[in-house]
Order: structure tokens, then sequence, then C-alpha cells
């Protein structure tokens, strides 16, 4: 049997994160985090970073750090600079998770998170996708919470994205995040555990 690669995705603040978080923790799987190597591609110095203070100035830096909630207003509400964002870093996610791929491939079992699985064209790495799945009312109310911005803000964030009624049609499996903390590990334990239900 060949290596079992969950592509775990979802909107924005719908809980792909508590979902990764759970499976490397309470079943020591290992987790690809793409939102990770994004944020390491544009570390200071690199040529990510460096491209996007040629392209926006010193306005989005700290010093030589990139102000990732400034960049984030910016390319979340101007789609022209989200798609030149997404073509700069995708292509060095991408690089990285095949690295990644190419040193595991002992491993039984490997999370690929990715937010935009379907949107980057990605699923063709995976051998079944989870989508972690909430209502959008929910979506808004937890993005609200967690990133601390206004409702136009997050809801820029969310249409930034491709709807999560789309993704559902394009997913395996959904794992329930509408309920309890404890809810959602029972949704984990059963995908993992019946991989074709």
């Amino acid at each position: 049997m060949g290596q079992r690669r969950i592509g775990l995705t979802g909107g924005i603040a719908s809980g792909k994160s508590s979902v990764g978080k759970l499976l490397q923790e309470k079943y020591g799987l290992l987790v690809l985090d793409a939102d990770r190597y994004a944020r390491a591609a544009l570390a200071p110095g690199t040529t990510a970073s460096k491209a996007v203070l040629n392209r926006y100035g010193q306005k989005l830096f700290c010093g030589d750090h990139l102000d990732r909630k400034a960049l984030g207003d910016l390319v979340f509400n101007n789609p022209t600079e989200r798609i030149w964002l997404e073509q700069l870093v995708h292509p060095i996610v991408r690089q990285k998770i095949a690295e990644e791929l190419n040193k595991s491939t002992t491993i039984e079992t490997i999370v690929l998170m990715i937010p935009l699985l379907f949107e980057a064209g990605l699923e063709s790495l995976c051998t079944e996708i989870w989508l972690v799945d909430c209502d959008e009312n929910q979506q808004l109310e937890r993005l609200i919470a967690r990133d601390i911005c206004t409702n136009e803000q997050a809801l820029a964030r969310i249409n930034a994205q491709w709807p999560l009624a789309r993704k559902r049609l394009l997913a395996d499996r959904l794992i329930n995040n509408r309920g309890s903390s404890s809810e959602l590990e029972n949704h984990v334990a059963l995908a993992l555990d019946h991989p074709e239900a």
C-alpha cells in the first residue's frame, strides 16, 4: 500500500489549524503546513520579501520585517495584488512541500495542511482531501475574534477564497467543525480510521 497523503483544507477560520494540531499531537502524524512555509518565504532577506519591498516600498515593513496584517489588508482588497502575491509565494511553497515529501517517503501517513489547496491546484499531491467545514456565519465570527478585524475586513478575506460550498463538492471527506472540540475530535478519529467512508 502506498503512502497516505491527507490534504487538509478549508476556508479561512474554519478550523484547519485545530485539526492539524490534533493530527500532529494526538496521532503523531507529520503535518506539512503551507502557511508556515509561506511565512518563511516572506521572512526578512528572502527573495520574496525583497520582491514585496520592491513592489510596495517600505510602507508594508517595520524595519526589515514585513507587516503581514498590512499586506493582508492590501491584497485581500485588491484581486490583482492578491494574484501577484500568490504567484510569488505559491511556487516557493510547492517546492518546500515537494522537498519535505521527498524526505518523508517511508512515513505511512502525511498531512498536507494547505488552505488554498484547490485554488492552487495541488489536489494531485494528495490521496484524499479533507475539508474542515463550518457554517459561513461561524467562519465570519471566528475570523473577527481571531484576527481582531472588522466585519468588512473579515468578509474581504473570506471572499478572496473559494466559497466553502464550492470546496465541499471537491473534497473526499467533510470534517464537521460546527460543534464542540470533542465532536471535532470524534469526526477526525472517524476519518482517520475509515478513509473510505
